[in-house]
């Protein structure tokens, strides 16, 4: 079992950036599938990005068409965290980002990019708070 404990978020003004982290704590030696997610009051959640290893150790990544190309996700191995590099931020990117875990112990990347279409993920951190001004 793993937690999730998201921070980095913050206020900004239209076109800065932030880097959010998440940090992984437990069993931290097990291979997971890792997204990441937004969510806002009256709107479905939305998802931001993923980030998985394959058995060859190729890092794979997808992102939502509306953060290509400004979001960078990433994964420090040494300190255990996933990190969301934001640049370019506009106010509809405004939301809570939530970061989200699931085992996936055969090192699957169909079971991840599928997990992470479906928001289908085993644990999930509080989030950390966003907010762009224009």
């Amino acid at each position: 079992q793993v937690q999730l404990v998201e921070s980095g978020g913050g206020s900004v003004q239209a076109g800065e950036s932030l880097k959010l982290s998440c940090a992984l704590s437990g069993d931290t030696s097990s291979p997971y599938c890792m997204g990441w997610f937004r969510q806002t009051p009256g709107k479905s959640r939305e998802r931001v990005a993923t980030f998985y290893t394959g058995l060859d150790g190729t890092s794979y990544t997808n992102y939502h068409d509306s953060v290509k190309g400004r979001f960078t996700v990433s994964q420090d191995n040494a300190k255990n965290t996933l990190l969301l590099q934001m640049n370019s931020l506009k106010p509809e990117d405004t939301a809570m980002y939530v970061c989200a875990a699931k085992p996936n112990p055969t090192r699957s990347s169909g079971l991840c990019y599928s997990s992470w279409i479906s928001a289908d993920y085993k644990t999930w951190g509080q989030g950390t708070q966003v907010t762009v001004s224009s």
